[in-house]
C-alpha cells in the first residue's frame, strides 16, 4: 500500500475512531457516575445503542432551515478540527493539516461548531433551548480567557504557534509542559474544566431546570448526529490537551490512558461539586483563572 492511500485511510478511519473513543467514555462515565452514587447504571454500550436507534428514527418536526443545519454545523466543525489535531507524533496513519499558525486556527474553528448549534437551536423557538444556548455562550467568554491568556504564554514562550513544533520540545517526561510551564498549564487546565462542561460548568445542559438545554427540540437523527458531534469534540478536546500540556503520545495506548485520566480529572471535579449558577461560573474564570493566566504572560514578558 502506497503512503497516500495510507494517509487516505487514516483520513477516513480517524473520525470513526474518535467517535467510538468519545462515546465508550461517555459511557464509563455514566457507568463511573452511577458507581459513586451507589447505582448499578448503565452498561458502558449503552451509549453506542442510544445513537444507533436514534439514527433509526424519522422525524416530522419542522422549525426551519438552521433547524436543519445546526447539527451539520457542529459535526462539521468537530471533524474538521479533528483532522488538525496532532493525534499520534510522527505517525503517517494519523496524518494531520498541521502548518505554522494551526494553533490560532483551532481557537476560532472550535467555536464554530458552538454557534451553528445556537443559531439551529434559536430557532427551534424552545425557551429551554434559547436558555441553554445563552448560557452556553456566556459561559463560553468564560473559560475562553484563562485558555487564550495560557496559550498566548506558551506561544510567546516558544516562539512558535505550531502545535506540532509545541509537542517537540515536551520531548521526555520532565519536558511536558505542566512542568515546563506550571503557571499557563494551571490556568489551561482550569479553562479545560470549563470545556468539558461537567459541573459546575454544566450550566448549559442542566437536566433538572432546562431539560438539556440546547438539544431540547431535538430527537431521532438529529440529536443522533448531535451526539455523535459531541463524541467525536470530546475526543479532539482531550487530545489537544494532552498535546498542549502532557507532551502529546507516541502510540495509541499512551494516548488512550493519558486521555482518559483527563477525562477522569474532569469527571471526578464534577461529581463533587455542584452545579454553578450562570453568573457565578462566569465570575470563577474571570477571577483565578484569569489571573494566573496574566500571571503566566507576565512571566514570560519578565523572563524575556
Amino acid at each position: 500500500m502506497s503512503f497516500d492511500w495510507i494517509k487516505l485511510l487514516g483520513f477516513i478511519v480517524t473520525p470513526l475512531i474518535a467517535s467510538a473513543v468519545g462515546f465508550t467514555y461517555m459511557g464509563l462515565s455514566r457507568k463511573v457516575t452511577a458507581r459513586v452514587q451507589n447505582r448499578i447504571g448503565p452498561g458502558v454500550s449503552q451509549s453506542f445503542i442510544d445513537v444507533v436507534k436514534l439514527y433509526s428514527k424519522k422525524t416530522a418536526i419542522h422549525h426551519g432551515v438552521m433547524q436543519h443545519m445546526g447539527p451539520v454545523f457542529a459535526i462539521t466543525a468537530s471533524v474538521t478540527t479533528l483532522f488538525f489535531i496532532p493525534i499520534l507524533k510522527d505517525s503517517i496513519f494519523f496524518a494531520n493539516f498541521s502548518f505554522r499558525g494551526d494553533l490560532i486556527f483551532l481557537m476560532y474553528i472550535m467555536v464554530f461548531g458552538q454557534l451553528g448549534m445556537a443559531l439551529g437551536a434559536g430557532q427551534t423557538g424552545n425557551p429551554n433551548s434559547a436558555i441553554g444556548v445563552s448560557r452556553g455562550l456566556s459561559q463560553m467568554v468564560g473559560y475562553k480567557v484563562p485558555y487564550v491568556l495560557a496559550l498566548i504564554a506558551i506561544m510567546v514562550n516558544f516562539e512558535t504557534t505550531n502545535l506540532q513544533e509545541l509537542i517537540a520540545v515536551q520531548d521526555g517526561f520532565r519536558n511536558w509542559m505542566i512542568f515546563q510551564m506550571p503557571v499557563a498549564s494551571l490556568a489551561g487546565m482550569l479553562a479545560f474544566l470549563g470545556f468539558m462542561m461537567y459541573a459546575p460548568f454544566d450550566v448549559p445542559f442542566a437536566p433538572s431546570e432546562i431539560a438539556s438545554g440546547p438539544p431540547s427540540e431535538f430527537g431521532g437523527k438529529y440529536l443522533a448526529l448531535m451526539m455523535t458531534s459531541r463524541s467525536i469534540f470530546t475526543f479532539v478536546k482531550l487530545v489537544l490537551f494532552v498535546d498542549l500540556f502532557f507532551g502529546g503520545a507516541s502510540s495509541f495506548i499512551e494516548l488512550l490512558i493519558k486521555t482518559f485520566v483527563l477525562y477522569l480529572f474532569a469527571l471526578f471535579v464534577g461529581l463533587v461539586n455542584p452545579r454553578f449558577r450562570t453568573e457565578q461560573s462566569i465570575q470563577f474564570w474571570w477571577k483565578w483563572p484569569a489571573a494566573i493566566g496574566i500571571l503566566a504572560v507576565l512571566l514570560v514578558a519578565w523572563k524575556g
